[in-house]
């Protein structure tokens, strides 16, 4: 059984989505956050990480979403969610599986510095990193402008990985999407698949430990 420890608003909700679109059978642990918004010392105990998702198959002990996302897409999906080596867009999955890195990397900054980058005129990270903020998602408006997926020309992992950073980031401080026409079509219709929306009720932001 797949046993997903699920610490509450976090990336392991990818993972129930992709559990969800494969119609396995899974367990949930649940962990909630402290007053600080952290997560507790028996959930940073489960991995050396420290980090979520943490997820054990078996024998197996998981961590970081775009691994766990493509063994779970090969192991039990034969591949269907992933993209071969030899496909022609198989570049493009790759840069689309890691662009999350970069937003969060920018995201946890704007958090750091009051969540405004324009407060602070004279410092050069927040004007480098207000900078990239904006690049990053008129970048990903621009490449949706005639595709309905991010690669491929298909649903694959690759849009489970970046959905968090449209959708649960805002909530959070994180850059709006409203004024990018074609990312809000995108959250539109991925948000509309039933796993989706399943998984959301499970573990998504506003979901509670159902015990």
């Amino acid at each position: 059984m797949i046993t997903v420890n699920h610490l509450a608003v976090s990336q392991s909700d990818r993972i129930v989505w992709m559990l969800e679109e494969l119609g396995l059978p899974y367990q949930i642990n649940w962990f909630d956050r402290g007053d600080d918004m952290l997560a507790p010392q028996a959930y940073l105990e489960l991995h050396p990480a420290g980090m979520a998702p943490v997820v054990s198959d078996g024998e197996r002990l998981m961590t970081e979403s775009a691994a766990i996302l493509e063994y779970l897409s090969y192991t039990y999906g034969e591949g269907r969610y992933s993209v071969q080596h030899d496909d022609p867009d198989y570049v493009n999955y790759l840069y689309w599986m890691h662009f999350n890195n970069n937003v969060q990397s920018v995201f946890f900054l704007k958090m750091a510095l009051g969540g405004d980058f324009s407060a602070h005129p004279d410092n050069v990270i927040a004007k480098t990193a207000g900078r990239r903020e904006q690049r990053y998602y008129q970048h990903i408006n621009e490449h949706l402008a005639d595709r309905e997926y991010l690669a491929a020309g298909r649903f694959t992992c690759a849009d489970m990985m970046v959905m968090f950073n449209l959708t649960s980031l805002p909530l959070f401080g994180g850059r709006g999407i409203d004024d990018l026409p074609n990312v809000v079509r995108y959250v539109d219709a991925l948000s509309s698949r039933p796993a989706y929306q399943k998984a959301m009720a499970i573990a998504g932001p506003a979901a509670k430990n159902a015990g």
